[in-house]
């Protein structure tokens, strides 16, 4: 086969793995009745729902059904490496959960799909709005069919960022409360909605500037690390490298946002 054959054919696989994970994307509907979802308690500040075991159950049907020997990550699934997996698909059945049960209008379905270790392919469904958030590696990311693209603001006064609470990793409170310090003091605002993949998403079609968060699972970010780099934006760690498919810290933005935030956080001695 040729190279550019051989192009053409990788860009198809991956077009047909994109098609998975969208045909995958499922929430039950509850009419509004959060009253009526179970509760479980994984930890005191951290709940899953009988509605993350359905969804999980529809995605891990619908992958499967397609590609038998792809192999399925996420938070309510197997916590494999990633690099060993081969055909691996990222799922977070519903990021979001404790919106969900409130009533919270910020929730979402993401699902990455990554081949030996390197992400391909990525979806993000903001359930309440509606927005299907999309990306093919070398190909660009959309949201709903529209080609997207990180802000152009570079003023950070006039720059909102988005950020994420260590709820989960209470030692790590002190470091973000110092970081949040900085980044609130010269900004024009800094949100925490509660849905780490949609808080990428956000970043890649403009509505953030940049965002960062000290912890967060590959399910977490998996897709919306693709759809940002697609959108022509940054994502790394807190040292500037780039982001494994695995646990730790994400700083995301446009090219100039990210890296003033990156210096941001590291001037308040953020944890390696």
């Amino acid at each position: 086969m040729s190279g550019e054959n051989a192009s053409q054919a990788s860009r198809s696989d991956a077009r047909a793995l994109l098609d998975t994970a969208i045909a995958a994307i499922f929430i039950r509907e509850w009419s509004g009745d959060q009253g009526a979802v179970e509760w479980i308690e994984k930890s005191p500040t951290d709940f899953v729902s009988e509605v993350d075991h359905g969804a999980e159950e529809r995605i891990r049907e619908t992958v499967l059904r397609r590609h038998a020997s792809a192999r399925i990550v996420g938070e309510e699934l197997s916590p494999d490496a990633l690099a060993d997996l081969g055909l691996a698909f990222i799922v977070d059945p519903l990021d979001g959960t404790t919106n969900f049960l409130h009533g919270y209008p910020e929730y979402a379905v993401s699902i990455g799909v990554a081949r030996e270790g390197e992400l391909v392919a990525g979806v993000v469904v903001n359930v309440p709005m509606g927005e299907r958030f999309s990306a093919l590696r070398g190909e660009g990311a959309w949201r709903d069919g529209v080609r997207i693209g990180v802000s152009r603001i570079t003023d950070p006064g006039r720059a909102l960022i988005g950020t994420g609470f260590p709820f989960k990793f209470p030692e790590h409170l002190p470091a973000w409360q110092r970081q949040f310090g900085r980044v609130a003091l010269v900004t024009a605002g800094v949100r925490r909605a509660g849905a780490a993949a949609l808080d990428l998403c956000d970043v890649a079609c403009g509505r953030f500037e940049a965002f960062w968060e000290l912890r967060l699972a590959p399910w977490d970010f998996a897709a919306g690390l693709l759809i940002i780099q697609e959108a022509g934006g940054i994502v790394t760690d807190l040292r500037g490298r780039p982001v494994p498919l695995t646990h730790g810290p994400v700083v995301a933005g446009s090219p100039t946002m990210h890296a003033w935030l990156l210096s941001t956080l590291q001037g308040a001695d953020s944890p390696p």
